[in-house]
This record gives structure tokens, sequence and C-alpha cells, in this order.
């Protein structure tokens, strides 16, 4: 059974960090690429980073370049967002999603449960 869980979130100030983790189960990294996405509320679901499984490289979300990184252990078969400089923007549903895409939600088959991120102003 291929399984997501996304936890980590919470309520942050303006300029303030969280780290978002996604454990998986029943796949590896090498067998699909794990993205993050968030979806703001009345907005559609946005692809935020991800680790290309193919070559490792990283790709990012213009809106979150700079600021949001992404890295994995695969020993503990977990990827990581780390979110510096918070804004009230980036507040929204995360998910992360195992699929053959990079960004686009659309070539995503698997999802985890969202865990929710809060940016006060």
């Amino acid at each position: 059974d291929v399984q997501l869980q996304a936890s980590g979130g919470g309520l942050v100030q303006a300029g303030g960090s969280l780290r978002l983790s996604c454990v998986i189960s029943g796949f590896t990294f090498d067998d699909y690429t794990v993205t993050w996405f968030r979806q703001a509320p009345g907005k559609e679901r946005e692809g935020v980073a991800c680790i290309n499984r193919a070559d490792g490289s990283t790709y990012y979300a213009d809106s979150v370049k700079g600021r949001f990184t992404v890295s994995r252990d695969h020993a503990k078969n977990t990827q990581y967002l780390q979110m510096n400089t918070l804004k009230p923007e980036d507040t929204a549903v995360y998910y992360c999603a195992a699929g053959r895409g990079l960004l686009d939600p659309w070539f995503f088959d698997y999802w985890g449960q969202g865990t929710l991120v809060t940016v006060s102003s």
C-alpha cells in the first residue's frame, strides 16, 4: 500500500520558520517523485517543491524560491520541507504526494492527508 503521512504544520508569525515532514511507506523515492503541494482557501492546488526521482534535482515554485528547501532522508523514508521567512500568503493546507510528475498535481496518484500551516501577520 502506497502511503504518505504529512506532519509539522502549525501557527507561526510572519518571518518565522516551520519544517514539514512526509513519511512514506509502500514505495521508495526511486519509484515515485514526492512533491509538496499546498492549497489555500478558494485557490487551486499548487506544486511547491519536489526532488526529481530520476536525478535528485530539486524544483520550486517561483513564490517560494530562496525561502523553502526540500530534502529527504532515505534511511527514515522521510521528505522534508524547510520553510523560512514565512509570509501570510503561505497560509494553506500542505500535502505531500507521490507520482510521476514534478509540480503539476495532474500527474500524482497518491496523496497524504494535509497539514495546516497558518502564518499570522
